[in-house]
């Protein structure tokens, strides 16, 4: 029996029940909930490592193992970050001490973010100026982090801090594991235009840690950083298939619309170029999963994916919304507006539409800087 055909069986067991308890929207606790229930059969993170608390799967696997849970619409889990990017980062840099957390964080035990963006800094993380000073057996920090995603809700955090002032900019930065309720630490919720608040402003005053918080060398937190980065844009393969089946629902929902209303031609021909390029990067992402296949290793389209990703979201938000008409502006519907607002943040989430025209035209079309 392959994994797919496990995942689909426990599925088929396990998410019924759980929908008829918390419904097909659950929140932050509902998704905790499915997280633990996951984790009893090792599903939260199958691509895990087995003495990590995973299944061992590979690349592929674990992509279509996300795929199928797309397909039964299952919800995600609830600490995300610690699972798709800090415990990948511990499982590599940490000690045998620090992995201790990794079971903590597949059970939605512990919920991790990340303290990496600064306010002044932007997209420019290496412009970090939180600092922590290694005095003894301990670090001292003081600083401030923003938009940290599950700020509020997170116990734990992987931090950036600059350790050495004098360095080159890239250098004198390290990487620290630290609890959140650490004395010296105040967090801010940052309400958004949605009327939630998903991020946190972060302050450090005087705050004191163990020097075995440091995750990997001592200034040498880019290496570390680049790894959290890495394993964050590793799921940019998933975004294509995603893009494809948003755009096919939108199509399939006015499909079987019983009004008989007849839509706009200006509104029919946008939501055609909303199908087309959905496929498009589908299509992209079917050749990222090939080259996976074949090397190990995403290819090009991965960039691709994640600038047209950040533009279509927005682009279909838009269409949605159009499609709404006035019931999505002022009426009831409400789900077509939050989501028309949350859309506005794609183009800066998990890298801005600038930084990846850079990267695309440096390391896919190979331009001269």
């Amino acid at each position: 029996m392959t994994a797919t055909d496990e995942l689909r069986r426990f599925l088929e067991d396990r998410l019924p029940a759980f929908r008829d308890q918390w419904g097909e929207q659950p929140g932050f606790e509902g998704k905790l909930a499915w997280q633990r229930i996951m984790q009893q059969e090792r599903w939260v993170a199958p691509q895990w490592a087995e003495q990590h608390g995973g299944r061992g799967l590979d690349v592929v696997e674990s992509l279509a193992c996300s795929e199928l849970l797309a397909q039964y619409r299952a919800p995600g889990v609830a600490g995300i970050f610690g699972v798709a990017n800090v415990g990948p980062t511990i499982a590599q840099w940490g000690t045998e001490e620090q992995r201790r957390h990794l079971p903590a964080i597949l059970a939605g035990d512990e919920i991790w973010c990340q303290g990496f963006s600064e306010p002044g800094a932007g997209s420019d993380l290496a412009g970090l100026q939180t600092r922590a000073v290694l005095g003894g057996d301990e670090f001292v920090i003081d600083g401030q982090k923003i938009w940290t995603s599950d700020g509020m809700r997170a116990s734990h955090m992987e931090l950036l801090v600059r350790t050495d002032p004098w360095a080159p900019k890239h250098r004198g930065i390290s990487a620290l594991l630290i609890p959140l309720d650490t004395p010296g630490i105040e967090r801010r919720p940052i309400r958004q235009i949605t009327g939630e608040s998903e991020f946190a402003e972060v302050f450090f005053t005087g705050v004191r840690v163990p020097a075995d918080s440091l995750l990997g060398p001592l200034n040498e937190g880019w290496k570390v950083t680049m790894t959290t980065l890495s394993h964050e844009r590793t799921g940019v393969v998933s975004h294509a298939s995603a893009v494809q089946r948003e755009v096919e629902a939108t199509v399939d929902a006015l499909r079987f619309d019983r009004t008989g209303r007849q839509l706009p031609p200006m509104l029919q021909d946008e939501l055609v170029r909303r199908w087309v390029e959905g496929r498009v990067v589908g299509i992209l992402g079917q050749r990222s999963l090939e080259s996976i296949r074949a090397t190990g290793e995403p290819g090009p389209e991965q960039s691709i994916i994640k600038l047209e990703w950040s533009l279509f979201t927005q682009r279909l938000a838009r269409t949605r919304l159009a499609l709404g008409g006035l019931g999505a502006v002022a009426g009831p519907d409400e789900e077509a507006m939050t989501a028309y607002l949350s859309a506005r943040s794609s183009t800066i989430a998990g890298g801005t539409t600038e930084v990846m025209k850079n990267i695309i035209a440096d390391r896919v079309l190979g331009l001269p800087r």
